[in-house]
């Protein structure tokens, strides 16, 4: 019997067709496999694009395809929504100044057990569950996220006096120690991170997702920082996605405008990561089935990816 697919019907036929359409694709992904065969990756996944329970549960064995092909993943989440919603159940009332929870004491005990409890540990069950070996941590574990209190001013329109505001507990990294992450990437585990950081004095301090991502690709060497959201990237004048841009171009966008909004400290990030040595960083939207390998494994990649030069 003739294996030519033109002459092949029924289910065998349809059976075929499929496989041969998989086989393709994975020749196609084996030379970007090979590229990236030992590189560290760090995905930041935001609480946005953890969502919906079919794209996190593609996300988690997407997760498991890279540390089986060679990359080592890190992963660094975000909770935003989860976190508002367990504010509302137990009505405890949130403030925010230019977009920043405000974090006094009782809340940062609520964001601790939302961010390192129920979700750290749905991803990690997810990726286990996938054919992983994933460990949930925090920034606390091992002094892996040193932080300090964060410092925002505003000037008042009035008298035009720069305002210092208090955020509460509010933090950004001071210093990343990257020796637990060292010791995971010669294993099979897989490191996921709730960021949470440590202060000076052992105090609790809630980090923005993306800046501890960011701060993590730093410290490991990243060749890639992954920023999953819900946005398909950076867009251009005429709402096109941008495929590719320098830190100069990225710059010279946020100058003009067309970077605005929420996107600013995403781009702002991307733009530190790759400053302190990250290859590139990418932008990408992570309700997008399968986006983290479209991203890595195919030529037109599935986001922004900003790089140095």
């Amino acid at each position: 019997m003739s294996d030519d697919p033109k002459t092949i019907t029924g289910d065998r036929g349809a059976d075929y067709a499929e496989g041969l359409a998989k086989a393709g694709v994975l020749a196609e992904a084996l030379p970007f496999m090979r590229e990236h065969n030992g590189e560290t990756m760090v995905v930041k996944y935001g609480g946005h694009a953890m969502g919906d329970e079919k794209v996190a549960a593609q996300f988690a064995s997407d997760i498991v395809l890279l540390k089986q092909v060679g990359i080592n993943p890190i992963v660094v989440h975000g909770g935003g929504p989860q976190i508002g919603a367990m504010l509302d159940r137990l009505k405890i009332q949130s403030s925010f100044i230019d977009g920043l929870r405000v974090t006094d004491a009782a809340t940062v005990e609520i964001v601790e057990m939302v961010l390192c409890g129920s979700i750290n540990k749905q991803i990690v069950t997810a990726i286990n569950r996938a054919g992983g070996f994933a460990v949930g941590m925090s920034g606390k574990d091992g002094n892996l996220i040193k932080a300090r209190k964060l410092r925002r001013s505003k000037k008042d329109p009035g008298s035009n006096i720069e305002k210092i505001l208090d955020l509460g507990f509010v933090g950004e990294p001071s210093e990343v120690n990257p020796h637990i992450l060292d010791t995971f990437e010669e294993s099979d585990i897989i490191p996921v991170i709730a960021p949470i950081g440590v202060g000076p004095n052992g105090e609790t301090f809630n980090i923005n997702a993306d800046t501890a991502a960011g701060a993590v690709a730093g410290a490991v060497g990243a060749t890639r920082l992954l920023m999953l959201t819900d946005v398909p990237g950076v867009l251009d004048d005429t709402g096109r996605l941008i495929k590719e841009m320098t830190v100069e171009r990225a710059k010279t966008l946020i100058q003009a405008g067309t970077i605005s909004g929420g996107m600013i400290p995403k781009v702002e990030t991307c733009l530190e990561a790759v400053e302190q040595g990250v290859e590139a960083a990418v932008i990408v939207d992570g309700r997008v089935p399968h986006a983290v390998l479209l991203e890595l494994f195919t030529p037109a990649g599935a986001g922004t990816l900003i790089r140095a030069r």
